[in-house]
């Protein structure tokens, strides 16, 4: 790969963590269905926990492994691992009110390419024993 497309792909990622960076916090504003179906979207990709409130007032907070979009609200649904508990719920979509981004995108800032760029500053520093080693969870 030459120098100008290893800087465009790394241009490229490094404006993806921002991006996905700016969404923790981030509470949509769901004034049409299609904001709702948007919104959940992106709350799929996103690899940190959302919280969901109900129509109900009741919410729940946790990670959107998987989704189902139907042709209405109300066949489609979201299913969430509860932060606390671990349990699995699913949550129509006509059932909610808001959607916000409230834990940390763990993905962000984390690809193949960032881990291989620090590996090379620790190797051009002189850095010893240096390897593939998994980051801390928190």
């Amino acid at each position: 790969m030459s120098e100008p497309q290893r800087n465009l792909t790394e241009d490229l990622q490094e404006a993806s963590a921002r991006e996905r960076r700016k969404m923790e916090g981030w509470v949509p504003d769901l004034v049409s269905e299609d904001d709702l179906r948007q919104a959940l979207e992106q709350a799929f990709d996103y690899r940190g926990d959302v919280t969901i409130t109900r129509k109900d007032g009741s919410q729940v907070e946790g990670y959107i492994f998987d989704r189902r979009s139907g042709p209405t609200l109300t066949s489609s649904a979201v299913r969430l691992i509860a932060k606390d508990s671990r349990e699995k719920i699913t949550v129509r979509y006509n059932e909610i009110a808001a959607v916000a981004f409230t834990g940390r995108d763990m993905a962000a800032g984390k690809s193949w390419e960032a881990w291989l760029r620090n590996y090379w500053q620790k190797k051009a520093a002189g850095e010893k024993d240096i390897g593939l080693h998994p980051e801390e969870l928190e």
